[in-house]
């Protein structure tokens, strides 16, 4: 059996990491994906997807990304039902993120969750590590010396 989803699409709120009872990390959001066919004369159409993602792949996307952001994908489809503090049920299907990656598409100030909340507190992660900018890095003119 086959269950493969592939998405890109733009974040449509503020990412907030939380964590399991046992530390676990994880991250519930939803992705906005335009639809294929517009109806001439219509504004395009977009669906809402509820995507979760655990552990390391919450971690990047809280680091690197953020509402408005574009942002593919891959992971699988899942279902569940809970009965709500009324007691009424309901049914959710999400994306369970399996990979998260970048599009190509410029990064945007203000980073994502990770640089957010540094100045204010919150949800920091032990092992964080930089990214420095494109000035840190030197232009390679020739292949003289790359070994591939």
């Amino acid at each position: 059996m086959i269950n493969n989803v592939v998405l890109m699409g733009r974040i449509t709120a503020p990412l907030e990491i939380r964590q399991t009872q046992s530390g676990t990390p994880v991250l519930q959001f939803t992705v906005a994906v335009d639809r294929d066919y517009t109806k001439q004369g219509e504004e395009r159409q977009a669906d809402f997807i509820s995507c979760v993602a655990w552990k390391q792949t919450a971690e990047f996307i809280g680091r690197y990304f953020d509402k408005g952001r574009m942002i593919a994908l891959t992971g699988r489809l899942q279902s569940r039902t809970y009965d709500d503090r009324n007691g009424s049920k309901h049914y959710v299907t999400e994306l369970i993120v399996q990979q998260a990656s970048f599009t190509g598409e410029p990064k945007q100030d203000g980073g994502g969750y990770y640089q957010n909340r540094q100045q204010g507190g919150g949800y920091q992660q032990s092992n964080q590590q930089t990214v420095g900018n494109l000035d840190d890095f030197e232009e390679i003119l020739s292949d003289d010396g790359v070994p591939f």
